[in-house]
């Protein structure tokens, strides 16, 4: 019953920005959030990670958004950023809010993936 909510996605232009946010709620606390991601899936491609944060801050990233995407996290709101610039029409893709290892006050959940936010860059 943890629920990832994506937000912040949207139509921008080739080499302009945009930020991801990822809240996670649940039906009671979240004591805490191991792991929080970033993946994309473009038309016909296969679901890539984009970035990861633990929650010791050690962060991940695929090869081909470093030093253009920026992620990071809140743990006391349990929301997750995705900060996209320098964007490419290559980056047009459903980016997908993830987390792992969710602990609340009566149970744990291993993975929970988010709907979706749909980003398109264009030319």
């Amino acid at each position: 019953q943890v629920q990832l909510v994506e937000s912040g996605g949207g139509l921008v232009q080739a080499g302009g920005s945009l930020r991801l946010s990822c809240a996670a709620s649940a039906s009671e606390r979240i004591f805490s959030i191991n792991v929080m991601g970033w993946y994309r899936q473009a038309p016909g491609k296969q679901r890539e990670l984009v970035a990861r944060i633990t929650i010791g801050g050690t962060t991940n990233y695929a090869d081909s958004v470093k030093g253009r995407f920026t992620i990071s996290r809140d743990n006391a709101k349990n929301t997750a950023y995705l900060q996209m610039n320098s964007l490419k029409p290559d980056d047009t893709a459903v980016y997908y809010c993830n987390a792992v290892n969710i602990a609340t006050r009566s149970q744990g959940y291993l993975e929970v993936w988010g709907q979706g936010t749909l980003v398109t860059v264009s030319s």
